[in-house]
C-alpha cells in the first residue's frame, strides 16, 4: 500500500510503502532527519506528526491505515 508522506515546513512530498523505514522516506526526498543513536533514546530525530503524535523517525515505519501522512520537522540546534 502507498502512503503520501509530506514533510512540513518545506512541503516535500513523496511516496513511501508502508513499512518503509521514515528516515530512508526522509533521505530519498533529499529531506535531513538529524541522527544520533539510531536506536530512540538520544531523541535526536523527533518529529511531530500531524495529529500531535511525538515520534522518533529512527524507529518508526510509515503506518498503515493513512492515505497521507504530514510529518513537522523540528529544528534543534543541539543537532
Amino acid at each position: 500500500m502507498i502512503v503520501r508522506v509530506r514533510f512540513l515546513p518545506d512541503d516535500v512530498t513523496i511516496d513511501a510503502e508502508v513499512g518503509e523505514a521514515l528516515l530512508d522516506v526522509a533521505d530519498r526526498a533529499g529531506v535531513f532527519i538529524p541522527t544520533g543513536c539510531l536506536m530512540g533514546s538520544c531523541h535526536a530525530c523527533t518529529v511531530e506528526l500531524d495529529d500531535g503524535d511525538i515520534i522518533r523517525a529512527c524507529i518508526t515505519a510509515v503506518p498503515a491505515g493513512r492515505d497521507e501522512l504530514i510529518i513537522n520537522l523540528f529544528s534543534d540546534p543541539t543537532w
